[in-house]
């Protein structure tokens, strides 16, 4: 493999607790006109003004054309400035979406954005008795705030090639590696996602996988000032169902794969499965659908857009795959494969690990394939990454065993992990992981049985318990077990980390799984500072480890 070259720049923040909480606060803030949209996101960066006039005010009567909604009478002329779903950021001029949430309901604070200032109130609703300001009431109000925000932005999505990436594992890598790959210096490329929102001329921390419409709208309006000409974006299956994405012009779409992963909102696999079909199925503008041939609903995705004017093009090992990988070489300092693809053949170096990474890289391609970019030159271009914060990030004190911080929070991504360390790890592998709180139950025995079968010794602790007990996750993980035996529960991750590290010796690898680039512990209503990989390099440092 030759020597390591230094890790691609990555723009994603880390560690930077307080601007992921502000942002959080402020997600709505992004849906503002100019001026307003310059003085929240400054606050959340410290970033110089946005100040692009393309993004002026609206009348009501244009936001609302074409839509199948009347009018209060006699209106129509009133000026929209920005548009909103939390009344607590309600001001003059303001749109304000009564949308149903997860646990509070917009309608219930009509009132409040009145007293702000709204413009106009958007409702499923029938209209209240006392509203002295225009009120229109839709059928859909997930879909009109996603044709509304479109609007108000000049449909940012059509200025540019929009690709969707979707699967229970693997969005991060793939979209990260597709930004990678795509951009030079004088073409920025957008990127939205688990990490970080980049924006072409600035990067914000990221608070959800894929955020509300309007959101995603106003920041494609700035990749597009920014000069982007290709944006990436991680589409969640929340964000699908939740019509975040909907009628987005979306040029190319990527499906990954699919394990059980979010089941306690989906409730099976089919109607998990379901919603990643959305991304494909009766999408306007989509050219180019980028398939894993290797998973089983992929397979079910290929067949199903047989009779779509879509063109499918398909990655895998899979002897039958339009962009494939052969001769794969995975070793404990990176992989070695052939790529093959209907214009050539290559040997592509990785400095990612696992068969899995092999997978991501192979759809990256892919996505590259179908914009026509030569694959001669990216295939060269990928030795050069060295993967995305949090996905197998090694933390290198000089010590004498390894120590990797990864993302793994589901069974299969946990396997798949543990599968590939036990290949190229001398000695024992080491695992610290837990399982996120008021989330899918039925996860966590299956997560700790792969834990414990595929680990020499484990730690279970916590990870986002949320307002729910820890006794009680660790109850739930202790029927994964076949017997108690090498199996440690601490209830402090901290204290979990540093057993392991304690344990470790030469030749052995710690693998810290779960929370990834996460800077933070979501703890009893309490968001706390905790980043794995600073408490690991902390305890290596304390312990006279100090080379890279």
């Amino acid at each position: 493999m030759g020597s390591s070259p230094a890790r691609a720049p990555t723009k994603c923040l880390r560690g930077r607790v307080s601007d992921m909480i502000a942002f959080e606060a402020l997600q709505n803030s992004v849906s503002w006109g100019p001026l307003s949209l310059a003085v929240r996101l400054a606050a959340v960066e410290g970033g110089a003004a946005y100040t692009n006039q393309a993004m002026r005010e609206k009348t009501l009567k244009e936001l609302f054309k074409g839509e199948s909604v009347v009018l209060p009478k006699g209106k129509g002329g009133e000026r929209v400035a920005c548009l909103i779903t939390d009344s607590r950021r309600v001001v003059q001029s303001s749109l304000f979406f009564a949308m149903q949430g997860a646990a509070f309901d917009g309608d219930d604070f009509i009132e409040e954005a009145i007293g702000r200032g709204a413009a106009a109130i958007v409702s499923e609703k029938p209209k209240p008795r006392l509203c002295p300001i225009p009120y229109i009431q839709v059928i859909d109000i997930r879909e009109t705030l996603a044709r509304v925000a479109r609007k108000f932005f000049n449909y940012p999505d059509k200025q540019m090639d929009l690709l969707g990436v979707t699967g229970t594992n693997g969005k991060t890598t793939v979209t990260t590696l597709t930004q990678y790959l795509l951009q030079n210096p004088d073409s920025p490329v957008g990127l939205l996602g688990t990490n970080c929102y980049d924006l072409g001329g600035r990067v914000l921390p990221s608070y959800r996988t894929t955020p509300e419409s309007v959101d995603i709208c106003a920041m494609l309006a700035q990749m597009h000032d920014s000069g982007c000409e290709h944006a990436v974006m991680e589409v969640s299956s929340h964000g699908l169902e939740q019509k975040r994405v909907f009628d987005f012009n979306i040029n190319c779409a990527a499906f990954l794969n699919l394990s059980k992963e979010h089941l306690d909102y989906h409730e099976s696999m089919e109607a998990y499965f379901a919603a990643k079909r959305l991304l494909f199925r009766d999408r306007p503008g989509l050219k180019h659908a980028v398939i894993n041939r290797d998973d089983a609903y992929g397979e079910r995705l290929i067949d199903d857009l047989k009779d779509t004017k879509v063109e499918r093009i398909t990655f895998g090992r899979h002897p039958s795959a339009d962009v494939r990988a052969e001769n794969v070489d995975c070793g404990p300092k990176g992989t070695t494969f052939d790529l093959v693809w209907p214009k050539g053949r290559m040997q592509v170096e990785t400095h990612l690990l696992g068969m899995y990474n092999v997978s991501n890289i192979l759809a990256s391609l892919a996505l590259c394939y179908v914009l026509n970019k030569d694959l001669y030159v990216l295939g060269k271009r990928v030795s050069g990454f060295e993967g995305v914060e949090g996905r197998m990030e090694p933390v290198n004190q000089g010590q004498p065993f390894r120590v990797l911080v990864d993302y793994a929070h589901t069974e299969d991504a946990l396997r798949n992990a543990l599968n590939m360390l036990q290949t190229v790890t001398p000695g024992r592998v080491l695992t610290v992981f837990g399982c996120g709180g008021e989330r899918d139950r039925e996860k966590r025995p299956k997560m700790m049985a792969v834990a414990q079968a595929l680990s020499d010794l484990v730690w279970a602790t916590s990870d986002n318990p949320r307002y729910e007990a820890q006794s009680a996750i660790f109850e739930d993980m202790r029927t994964g077990l076949s017997e108690e035996a090498h199996v440690s529960f601490l209830e402090d991750r901290r204290d979990a980390i540093e057993a392991a590290l304690q344990e470790a010796k030469p030749g052995d690898c710690v693998l810290i799984a779960g929370k990834g680039h996460e800077a933070y512990q979501d703890c009893g209503g309490s968001v706390l500072p905790f980043d794995d990989r600073a408490v690991a390099r902390a305890w290596l440092t304390g312990r006279g480890y100090s080379g890279g």
